[in-house]
C-alpha cells in the first residue's frame, strides 16, 4: 500500500467514525418499497428511492438489479482491499475508438439516506442510459461506471483503476451532489485539456454562461471524488450542481476548508447544508437540477460525437 493509499484509508476511517459519532441517536428514514421502482422510466427524481435510505449493500444490488431486469449487459468489478470491499458496474454505449467515463457512486455514509450524495447521480445516468439507447453515439463510447466505496477515499475507483486498462479514455466525469441548484461546476480542472475545452464548447452549446450558468474551478483542498483516482493518467473532473446566488459562499467554504469547519458547526452553505447528514434526502432535491445535469452530459456526448 502506498504513502498515499495510507492517506485515504485513514481519512475514510476518520470521515466513517465522525458519521457514526454525529448520527448515533437519529432515526435512519424508512426506505420506500423497491419492487414497483424497478418500473420507474424517465424520471430521475423519483428513481432516487431506489437507494435512498439503504444500506451499501442493498445499493449495490438495486443498481444490478434494475440493469438485471432491463436485460442491460453490464460489466461486473469486484474488488477486496484492507479499506474495504464492493462492487462497481460499467455500461458501455456506442461505438468509436475512444471512451467517455461517467461516474456515478451507488454507496453512502452511515447514517445519511445518501439522496443528493449519491443517488441522483446513479439515478441521473440510469435515466441518461435509456435515452442513449435508442440512439447511441457513433464515433465514441460512453462508459456508465456505477461505482462502489467511494466515501471510503473513492477506493472503488482507485481498484478499477489499478485493474482496468485506460488507455483509450478521453475524458472522465464524476457526478457528486446533483441534485440541488441551477448552476453546473466542473471543479478539480487545474489543467486547461482539449477535453476540458469540448466540456466548455457543450455547455455554451447549451445556452449556459461562464461564471453563470456554469463554473470553472481548479483543485478543491479537502473535498474529492472518484475522478481523483483516473487524474494522474487522464483528463478528470468533478461535476457538481450549486445555486448561482451560492456561488460566492460556495468558493469560500471548498477553498477555505479550516474556516469552513468552523462555520460548519453553524451552518454550512446549499447544498452542503445536507452534506453527510440525516437531512440528505430526496425531499430536499430539485427536479430542475437533475435535468440540467442530464442536458449537461447530453451535451458533452453530443460535442465529443461530432
Amino acid at each position: 500500500m502506498s504513502l498515499r493509499d495510507v492517506g485515504l484509508f485513514l481519512r475514510a476511517r476518520v470521515t466513517r467514525t465522525v458519521t457514526r459519532f454525529n448520527h448515533r441517536h437519529v432515526a435512519p428514514l424508512v426506505p420506500a418499497p423497491i419492487e414497483p421502482l424497478f418500473q420507474i422510466t424517465g424520471d430521475p427524481l423519483a428513481l432516487v428511492a431506489l437507494l435512498e435510505g439503504r444500506t451499501n449493500d442493498e445499493r449495490e444490488a438495486a443498481v444490478a438489479r434494475w440493469l438485471d431486469i432491463r436485460g442491460v449487459a453490464f460489466t461486473r468489478h469486484r474488488f477486496e482491499r484492507a479499506e474495504g470491499r464492493g462492487e462497481n458496474y460499467g455500461v458501455e454505449i456506442g461505438a468509436g475508438p475512444r471512451v467517455l467515463v461517467l461516474i456515478a457512486h451507488h454507496d453512502a455514509v452511515p447514517g445519511s439516506p445518501g439522496a443528493n450524495d449519491n443517488a441522483v447521480a446513479v439515478a441521473i445516468l440510469l435515466t441518461l442510459l435509456e435515452r442513449l439507447a435508442p440512439k447511441p453515439p457513433r464515433r465514441i463510447r460512453v462508459r456508465l461506471l456505477f461505482t462502489a466505496a467511494e466515501e471510503l477515499g473513492y477506493l472503488g475507483a482507485r481498484a478499477y483503476v489499478a485493474d482496468t486498462p485506460v488507455d483509450d479514455v478521453l475524458g472522465v466525469l464524476s457526478l457528486e451532489l446533483c441534485g440541488i441548484g441551477d448552476s453546473l461546476v466542473v471543479w478539480d480542472a487545474g489543467d486547461d485539456t482539449p477535453f476540458l475545452g469540448r466540456v466548455r464548447r457543450a455547455f455554451e452549446g447549451m445556452g449556459l454562461r461562464a461564471d453563470e450558468g456554469y463554473h470553472v474551478v481548479g483543485r478543491i483542498p479537502v473535498f474529492g471524488s472518484d475522478h481523483r483516482a483516473f487524474a494522474p493518467v487522464v483528463p478528470a473532473y468533478g461535476l457538481t450542481v450549486v445555486p448561482v446566488a451560492q456561488a460566492e459562499a460556495l468558493r469560500s467554504f471548498v477553498f477555505k476548508p479550516v474556516r469552513s469547519a468552523l462555520r460548519a458547526i453553524v451552518r454550512r452553505p446549499v447544498p452542503f447544508h445536507t452534506y453527510h447528514t440525516p437531512g440528505d434526502a430526496g425531499t430536499t432535491l430539485h427536479a430542475g437540477a437533475l435535468d440540467l445535469t442530464r442536458r449537461g452530459l447530453e451535451a458533452v456526448i453530443a460535442e465529443l460525437d461530432r
